[in-house]
Protein backbone atom coordinates (compact mmCIF):
# COMPACT_ATOMS: atom_id res chain seq x y z
CA UNK A 1 0.00 0.00 0.00
CA UNK A 2 1.17 3.30 -0.27
CA UNK A 3 -0.73 7.50 0.04
CA UNK A 4 -0.73 9.96 -2.27
CA UNK A 5 -0.45 13.20 -0.76
CA UNK A 6 -1.42 16.35 -2.58
CA UNK A 7 -2.90 19.63 -3.27
CA UNK A 8 -0.71 22.10 -1.54
CA UNK A 9 3.90 22.54 -1.14
CA UNK A 10 4.63 21.10 2.08
CA UNK A 11 7.90 21.77 4.17
CA UNK A 12 10.36 19.40 4.42
CA UNK A 13 9.83 18.88 8.72
CA UNK A 14 6.05 18.98 7.47
CA UNK A 15 6.70 16.15 4.81
CA UNK A 16 9.30 14.09 7.48
CA UNK A 17 6.55 14.03 9.86
CA UNK A 18 3.73 12.62 7.79
CA UNK A 19 6.29 9.71 6.63
CA UNK A 20 6.30 8.92 10.22
CA UNK A 21 3.13 9.16 11.24
CA UNK A 22 2.02 7.00 7.77
CA UNK A 23 4.55 4.28 8.42
CA UNK A 24 5.94 4.79 5.23
CA UNK A 25 9.33 3.39 4.21
CA UNK A 26 10.08 6.47 1.89
CA UNK A 27 8.40 9.31 0.03
CA UNK A 28 8.70 9.82 -3.86
CA UNK A 29 8.31 13.04 -4.89
CA UNK A 30 5.64 13.07 -7.75
CA UNK A 31 5.48 17.09 -8.45
CA UNK A 32 5.97 20.71 -6.10
CA UNK A 33 2.60 19.76 -4.40
CA UNK A 34 2.54 15.74 -4.89
CA UNK A 35 4.20 12.83 -3.22
CA UNK A 36 3.67 9.41 -2.78
CA UNK A 37 4.61 7.64 0.85
CA UNK A 38 5.69 4.11 -0.27
CA UNK A 39 4.65 1.62 2.40
CA UNK A 40 2.31 4.49 3.85
CA UNK A 41 -0.86 3.79 5.67
CA UNK A 42 -3.79 6.33 6.74
CA UNK A 43 -3.45 5.92 10.10
CA UNK A 44 -5.77 8.30 12.00
CA UNK A 45 -2.30 10.50 12.65
CA UNK A 46 -1.26 10.69 9.26
CA UNK A 47 -5.05 11.89 8.21
CA UNK A 48 -4.43 14.70 11.39
CA UNK A 49 -1.48 15.99 9.73
CA UNK A 50 -3.02 16.07 6.34
CA UNK A 51 -6.28 17.91 7.59
CA UNK A 52 -3.42 20.19 9.06
CA UNK A 53 -1.57 20.56 6.20
CA UNK A 54 -4.44 21.12 3.86
CA UNK A 55 -3.35 18.25 1.21
CA UNK A 56 -5.16 15.58 0.51
CA UNK A 57 -4.53 12.17 1.22
CA UNK A 58 -5.18 8.95 -0.79
CA UNK A 59 -4.54 5.85 -1.02
CA UNK A 60 -3.00 4.38 -3.89
CA UNK A 61 -4.91 2.39 -6.48
CA UNK A 62 -2.61 0.24 -7.36
CA UNK A 63 -3.05 0.52 -11.04
CA UNK A 64 -1.69 2.00 -14.06
CA UNK A 65 -3.62 4.65 -16.33
CA UNK A 66 -3.15 1.96 -19.53
CA UNK A 67 -5.06 0.36 -16.77
CA UNK A 68 -8.26 1.91 -17.28
CA UNK A 69 -10.94 2.42 -20.55
CA UNK A 70 -13.74 4.75 -19.85
CA UNK A 71 -13.39 7.95 -17.69
CA UNK A 72 -17.04 9.91 -17.18
CA UNK A 73 -17.31 13.06 -15.31
CA UNK A 74 -20.19 15.37 -14.05
CA UNK A 75 -19.93 18.96 -14.93
CA UNK A 76 -21.19 22.26 -12.67
CA UNK A 77 -18.94 22.79 -10.16
CA UNK A 78 -16.65 19.52 -10.99
CA UNK A 79 -15.63 20.12 -14.79
CA UNK A 80 -16.09 23.89 -14.42
CA UNK A 81 -16.56 26.17 -11.33
CA UNK A 82 -19.90 27.65 -11.64
CA UNK A 83 -23.65 26.16 -11.37
CA UNK A 84 -24.83 27.14 -14.77
CA UNK A 85 -28.13 27.05 -13.54
CA UNK A 86 -27.67 29.83 -11.06
CA UNK A 87 -25.81 32.17 -13.02
CA UNK A 88 -28.37 32.15 -15.93
CA UNK A 89 -30.92 32.69 -13.24
CA UNK A 90 -29.14 35.69 -12.03
CA UNK A 91 -29.24 37.27 -15.13
CA UNK A 92 -32.99 37.13 -15.04
CA UNK A 93 -33.00 38.32 -11.78
CA UNK A 94 -33.83 34.67 -9.91
CA UNK A 95 -30.55 33.42 -8.63
CA UNK A 96 -31.50 33.27 -4.58
CA UNK A 97 -34.73 31.57 -5.65
CA UNK A 98 -32.70 28.89 -8.12
CA UNK A 99 -29.30 28.57 -6.47
CA UNK A 100 -31.14 27.70 -3.00
CA UNK A 101 -33.09 25.00 -4.76
CA UNK A 102 -29.99 23.93 -6.58
CA UNK A 103 -28.33 23.31 -3.36
CA UNK A 104 -30.69 21.99 -1.57
CA UNK A 105 -30.87 19.03 -4.60
CA UNK A 106 -26.58 18.55 -4.18
CA UNK A 107 -27.30 17.78 -0.63
CA UNK A 108 -30.19 14.96 -1.68
CA UNK A 109 -32.79 16.60 0.28
CA UNK A 110 -34.94 17.72 -2.77
CA UNK A 111 -35.73 14.69 -5.67
CA UNK A 112 -33.36 16.10 -8.74
CA UNK A 113 -36.00 15.77 -11.69
CA UNK A 114 -38.57 17.82 -9.39
CA UNK A 115 -35.74 20.25 -8.53
CA UNK A 116 -34.68 20.84 -12.17
CA UNK A 117 -38.22 21.36 -13.26
CA UNK A 118 -38.81 24.13 -10.48
CA UNK A 119 -36.07 26.10 -11.75
CA UNK A 120 -35.90 25.66 -15.23
CA UNK A 121 -39.68 27.04 -14.42
CA UNK A 122 -38.34 30.21 -13.12
CA UNK A 123 -36.16 30.90 -16.33
CA UNK A 124 -38.84 31.38 -18.28
CA UNK A 125 -38.95 34.49 -20.67
CA UNK A 126 -34.67 34.87 -20.76
CA UNK A 127 -33.48 35.67 -23.55
CA UNK A 128 -31.38 32.70 -25.13
CA UNK A 129 -28.46 34.92 -25.56
CA UNK A 130 -27.99 34.81 -21.36
CA UNK A 131 -26.84 31.57 -22.26
CA UNK A 132 -23.85 32.71 -24.18
CA UNK A 133 -22.95 35.37 -21.92
CA UNK A 134 -22.65 32.90 -19.14
CA UNK A 135 -20.43 30.69 -20.98
CA UNK A 136 -18.45 33.35 -22.05
CA UNK A 137 -17.76 35.86 -19.54
CA UNK A 138 -18.90 33.53 -16.48
CA UNK A 139 -17.42 30.16 -16.51
CA UNK A 140 -14.36 28.69 -16.15
CA UNK A 141 -12.95 25.36 -16.21
CA UNK A 142 -11.56 24.00 -12.67
CA UNK A 143 -7.75 23.31 -11.96
CA UNK A 144 -6.22 20.76 -14.22
CA UNK A 145 -8.96 19.92 -16.05
CA UNK A 146 -7.26 20.59 -19.74
CA UNK A 147 -4.47 18.58 -18.84
CA UNK A 148 -6.13 16.16 -16.92
CA UNK A 149 -8.33 15.50 -20.89
CA UNK A 150 -5.22 16.24 -22.77
CA UNK A 151 -3.46 12.95 -21.08
CA UNK A 152 -6.63 10.71 -20.45
CA UNK A 153 -7.30 11.23 -24.66
CA UNK A 154 -3.70 10.64 -25.16
CA UNK A 155 -3.66 7.39 -23.58
CA UNK A 156 -6.83 6.39 -24.89
CA UNK A 157 -9.02 6.78 -22.27
CA UNK A 158 -13.01 7.22 -23.59
CA UNK A 159 -13.98 10.21 -22.16
CA UNK A 160 -17.64 10.97 -21.10
CA UNK A 161 -19.39 14.70 -20.21
CA UNK A 162 -22.36 13.91 -18.26
CA UNK A 163 -24.70 16.54 -16.32
CA UNK A 164 -28.07 17.17 -14.88
CA UNK A 165 -27.32 20.93 -16.05
CA UNK A 166 -27.80 22.14 -19.89
CA UNK A 167 -26.82 20.62 -23.09
CA UNK A 168 -26.02 24.50 -24.26
CA UNK A 169 -22.82 23.96 -21.86
CA UNK A 170 -22.09 20.63 -22.42
CA UNK A 171 -21.93 20.62 -26.19
CA UNK A 172 -19.70 23.53 -26.37
CA UNK A 173 -17.42 21.98 -23.75
CA UNK A 174 -16.96 18.73 -25.59
CA UNK A 175 -15.98 20.79 -28.45
CA UNK A 176 -13.36 22.67 -26.60
CA UNK A 177 -12.23 20.14 -24.36
CA UNK A 178 -12.47 16.82 -27.21
CA UNK A 179 -14.59 14.65 -24.61
CA UNK A 180 -16.35 11.68 -27.04
CA UNK A 181 -19.29 11.90 -25.58
CA UNK A 182 -21.67 14.36 -23.78
CA UNK A 183 -24.84 14.08 -22.08
CA UNK A 184 -27.50 16.71 -20.76
CA UNK A 185 -30.61 18.69 -20.24
CA UNK A 186 -32.37 19.90 -23.19
CA UNK A 187 -34.16 23.19 -22.57
CA UNK A 188 -37.15 24.46 -24.98
CA UNK A 189 -36.91 27.66 -26.72
CA UNK A 190 -38.83 29.29 -28.91
CA UNK A 191 -39.07 33.23 -30.53
CA UNK A 192 -35.21 33.47 -28.80
CA UNK A 193 -36.79 32.86 -25.02
CA UNK A 194 -36.46 29.86 -22.72
CA UNK A 195 -39.96 28.31 -21.82
CA UNK A 196 -39.54 27.06 -18.69
CA UNK A 197 -39.41 23.68 -19.83
CA UNK A 198 -37.37 20.60 -20.95
CA UNK A 199 -37.64 18.68 -24.01
CA UNK A 200 -37.43 15.07 -23.15
CA UNK A 201 -36.36 12.49 -20.62
CA UNK A 202 -34.23 14.39 -17.46
CA UNK A 203 -30.56 13.51 -17.12
CA UNK A 204 -30.63 12.92 -13.05
CA UNK A 205 -28.91 10.22 -10.79
CA UNK A 206 -30.57 7.15 -12.59
CA UNK A 207 -29.62 8.35 -15.90
CA UNK A 208 -26.22 9.49 -15.38
CA UNK A 209 -25.28 5.78 -14.11
CA UNK A 210 -26.88 4.12 -17.17
CA UNK A 211 -24.77 6.59 -19.09
CA UNK A 212 -21.54 5.26 -17.29
CA UNK A 213 -23.20 1.41 -17.93
CA UNK A 214 -23.65 1.68 -21.24
CA UNK A 215 -20.59 3.00 -22.29
CA UNK A 216 -19.16 0.64 -20.57
CA UNK A 217 -20.46 -2.25 -21.79
CA UNK A 218 -20.39 -1.04 -25.62
CA UNK A 219 -16.56 -0.34 -24.84
CA UNK A 220 -16.29 -4.30 -23.62
CA UNK A 221 -15.07 -2.92 -20.23
CA UNK A 222 -14.91 -4.13 -16.50
CA UNK A 223 -15.99 -1.83 -13.53
CA UNK A 224 -12.40 -1.74 -12.38
CA UNK A 225 -11.16 0.13 -15.82
CA UNK A 226 -13.76 3.34 -15.50
CA UNK A 227 -13.50 6.07 -13.14
CA UNK A 228 -15.96 8.66 -12.62
CA UNK A 229 -15.55 12.19 -11.01
CA UNK A 230 -18.89 14.39 -9.00
CA UNK A 231 -19.65 16.88 -6.50
CA UNK A 232 -23.20 16.23 -5.22
CA UNK A 233 -25.95 14.10 -4.87
CA UNK A 234 -27.11 14.01 -8.43
CA UNK A 235 -23.58 11.58 -8.93
CA UNK A 236 -24.11 9.54 -6.25
CA UNK A 237 -25.41 6.52 -8.38
CA UNK A 238 -22.68 6.87 -11.50
CA UNK A 239 -19.94 6.96 -8.63
CA UNK A 240 -21.11 3.85 -7.18
CA UNK A 241 -20.69 2.24 -10.82
CA UNK A 242 -17.23 3.09 -11.09
CA UNK A 243 -14.09 0.81 -10.25
CA UNK A 244 -12.50 4.58 -9.33
CA UNK A 245 -15.02 6.74 -7.77
CA UNK A 246 -14.03 10.37 -7.48
CA UNK A 247 -15.55 13.10 -5.15
CA UNK A 248 -14.05 16.45 -6.22
CA UNK A 249 -14.71 19.69 -3.51
CA UNK A 250 -17.82 17.60 -2.71
CA UNK A 251 -21.04 17.90 -0.66
CA UNK A 252 -20.77 15.12 2.62
CA UNK A 253 -23.19 12.73 0.98
CA UNK A 254 -21.05 11.89 -2.05
CA UNK A 255 -18.01 11.95 -0.34
CA UNK A 256 -18.98 9.08 2.30
CA UNK A 257 -19.47 6.77 -1.58
CA UNK A 258 -16.32 7.89 -3.01
CA UNK A 259 -12.68 5.93 -3.10
CA UNK A 260 -10.82 9.28 -3.16
CA UNK A 261 -11.81 12.96 -2.59
CA UNK A 262 -9.92 15.82 -3.79
CA UNK A 263 -10.28 18.51 -1.51
CA UNK A 264 -7.29 20.42 -2.48
CA UNK A 265 -5.77 19.10 -5.66
CA UNK A 266 -6.83 20.35 -9.20
CA UNK A 267 -8.04 17.54 -11.48
CA UNK A 268 -4.84 16.79 -12.68
CA UNK A 269 -4.31 15.24 -9.66
CA UNK A 270 -6.67 12.13 -10.39
CA UNK A 271 -3.54 11.16 -12.60
CA UNK A 272 -1.00 11.16 -9.72
CA UNK A 273 -3.45 8.52 -8.16
CA UNK A 274 -1.71 6.04 -10.35
CA UNK A 275 1.33 4.09 -10.96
Amino acid sequence: MSLIVQGAQLAPDALDELRTAARASAVRTLSADAWRLEGGLPTPEALALCQRERVDCTVAPGRRLSDVGLFVTDMDSTLIDIECIDEVADLHGVRDEVAAITEAAMRGEIDYSESLRRRVALLAGLREAALAEVYEQRLSLNPGAERLLDTLKAAGIHTVLVSGGFSYFTDRLKARLGFDAAHANHVEIRDGHLTGRILGPIVDAAAKASVLREARERLGLSRAQTITVGDGANDLSMLREAGLAIAYRAKPVLRAAAHCTLDHAGLDGILKLFD
